[in-house]
């Protein structure tokens, strides 16, 4: 049974990492797909990928840190689908590694900007065209640095907490209209995003030493949490958030 027949999803990021594997889920569960990324190459690629498999798929191009992109984002899954059902909110960056009184101004507006009021640039077209369909989910990507400070990420911490906060507001603030909108929270998983910092062993090593698992995440661990959360299965989860980082918090 395909659990997003006659859903129309948006994923930002959906170019790599997770957004892409998120992409290509939801088109496997019967859902047509509007696949977002300011990397035109690597989105289109996902579309096709989706194509091939006998999906339904578009791309829109799109720099999530400014709001008329979101705009439009939101604008052509209504005229290319007729709707928008799902959203899963990933788009995301790591930005620099310096202490808060060191750290690049330009840097902290960069990654709040595409961290944070990106998330809520996306939610603000998106949950209106929500209630014209009488509801709607909401995924946003957090980590568990929305839970926890991490040294030499300032500006990282505090959009992935602000994503937290966002995300229960819109639980208290339209949740008996039917929309529904959770945070997920990964470890550190081995993506396009950490490949900078796991190519150094001693980085890699410290990184793994804060999972107790004793090793980092794989994106298909985090995308079937997203799956779930954005189904009508998880209808009682809003507002909340949901680590998925194999033990990092419990220390």
């Amino acid at each position: 049974m395909k659990h997003f027949e006659g859903k129309v999803a948006i994923v930002t990021g959906g170019g790599s990492g997770f957004g892409q594997a998120m992409s290509e889920l939801y088109a496997r569960q019967g859902a047509q797909v509007v696949v977002s990324d300011i990397d035109a190459e690597n989105g289109e690629k996902t579309v096709q990928k989706i194509i091939d498999c006998g999906g339904e798929a578009i791309f829109v191009k799109a720099d999530v840190s400014k709001p008329e992109d979101n705009e439009n984002l939101v604008k052509k899954a209504v005229e290319h689908f007729g709707k928008l059902s799902v959203a899963f909110n990933n788009a995301g960056i790591g930005g620099a590694n310096a202490p808060i009184g060191e750290y690049p101004i330009e840097d902290w507006d960069k990654v709040v900007r595409i961290n944070l009021s990106s998330i809520f640039y996306g939610m603000h077209y998106q949950i209106p065209q929500m209630l014209k369909n009488g509801g709607g989910v909401i995924v946003n990507m957090s980590s568990i640095l929305g839970q926890v400070g991490f040294a030499g990420s300032c500006a990282y911490v505090a959009a992935k907490h602000g994503v937290v906060g966002l995300t229960k507001n819109v639980a208290l603030e339209y949740g008996q209209q039917g929309i529904r909108a959770n945070a997920v929270g990964p470890g550190f998983v081995d993506t396009h995003l950490t490949h900078g910092l796991t190519a150094n062993k001693e980085t890699y090593d410290f990184l793994v030493e804060k999972h107790p698992m004793g090793r980092l995440g794989k994106v298909e661990e985090i995308v079937d949490l997203v799956l779930w959360l954005s189904s009508d299965r998880a209808s009682f989860c809003n507002g909340a958030y949901y680590p998925v980082d194999g033990g990092y918090l419990a220390k």
